[in-house]
């Protein structure tokens, strides 16, 4: 089998990160079950999260008054509450416990424990 860069991939897995533009944030060993750490990444700030041996990416800025503080939010459940104002997220993807949209969430992988996530371009709505 031929080694690629990554000296822990494989051609095939390195396309598939390459194809779908993830970006390597951690060791799954470094996230702290049930604390939010915050990432940057293509000037994005998000906050991941692992609950339950899972991991969840979304945005770390809160909605209510746009400030990066969710990763600071509270698990309960399936939700982070944000620290500030008491609004409740779902980790898998970032809605409000209504339902309506809240935050925006990010694909996650994880590769030989490493975490990966696929951060897309914002565009704007004018």
């Amino acid at each position: 089998m031929i080694k690629c860069p990554f000296l822990f991939l494989n051609c095939f897995e390195y396309l598939i990160l390459f194809w779908f533009k993830l970006k390597e944030l951690c060791n799954i060993t470094e996230l702290i079950e049930g604390k939010g750490r915050r990432f940057i990444v293509d000037d994005v700030e998000i906050a991941v999260f692992k609950v339950d041996g899972k991991v969840y990416a979304l945005s770390d800025v809160c909605p209510h008054q746009h400030s990066p503080i969710i990763l600071d939010g509270f698990i309960e459940g399936d939700f982070v509450v944000c620290p500030v104002h008491g609004w409740k997220f779902y980790l898998k993807d970032g809605k409000k416990e209504n339902g309506y949209n809240g935050l925006k969430s990010y694909p996650v992988k994880i590769q030989h424990k490493k975490v990966f996530v696929e951060v897309s371009e914002s565009k704007f709505r004018w």
